[in-house]
């Protein structure tokens, strides 16, 4: 049973290896974000600018404004790696220390203190649903999603054991205009822009 244990590990580690040299033979060659989780590959388009990375600066901001200096709330590279479970994301805004960040590897998801997603209106279930399964597998301890599309959100704590694997016991949901608590610190939703009704998608 070990031994099958093993190879069964083996294999999904080679598989994910497989995935992540791919995604490194596109890079700068598509536009969008890839993600890796259980399922494959995600490719997320994404055009610059627009309510999705506005409103991931202004949550970045928010969140400076009231933390301490030795952290930030980082919305750049690298990305989260944990390898033996087989997924690397690449939050909209990570909270996490500087001496965290200080690597030229990817960020090791357990030093964060908190994942925030910006919902993206081509592939809302990556946030709604993969990444709410994926942040309590790796060990994020708060993750706070921001939807766009329908001016709402939820902040998900206190990661717990279940059946089908860790999952996050406590959902606190909120409308924009209400101020919401991320970990420890607490910042306006105020003027957090939405997606428009019609044209093309923004993210």
């Amino acid at each position: 049973m070990t031994i099958a244990s093993d190879n069964a590990q083996q294999g999904a580690t080679h598989q994910y290896r497989a995935m992540r040299d791919v995604l490194q033979a596109m890079d700068d060659t598509l536009p969008g974000k890839f993600e890796i989780t259980k399922e494959g590959i995600v490719h997320d388009m994404m055009s610059p600018g627009g309510p999705h990375e506005v409103t991931a600066a202004h949550i970045s901001r928010r969140l400076e404004k009231v933390m301490p200096d030795e952290l930030l709330a980082h919305n750049g590279t690298p990305d989260v790696e944990d390898e033996p479970e087989g997924i690397m994301r690449h939050p909209d805004v990570m909270v996490i220390a500087w001496t965290d960040l200080d690597t030229e590897a990817s960020i090791d998801p357990h030093t964060l203190i908190a994942a925030i997603e910006v919902v993206s209106r081509s592939n809302p279930d990556n946030d709604w649903v993969s990444k709410m399964r994926d942040y309590p597998l790796i060990g994020i301890p708060t993750y706070a999603v921001f939807d766009p599309r329908t001016g709402t959100g939820a902040v998900l704590t206190d990661i717990h054991a279940t059946p089908d694997g860790p999952r996050y016991a406590t959902r606190k949901d909120f409308v924009y205009g209400e101020d919401v608590t991320i970990a420890e610190w607490t910042i306006s939703t105020e003027g957090l822009p939405r997606y428009a009704a019609s044209g093309s998608p923004e993210s």
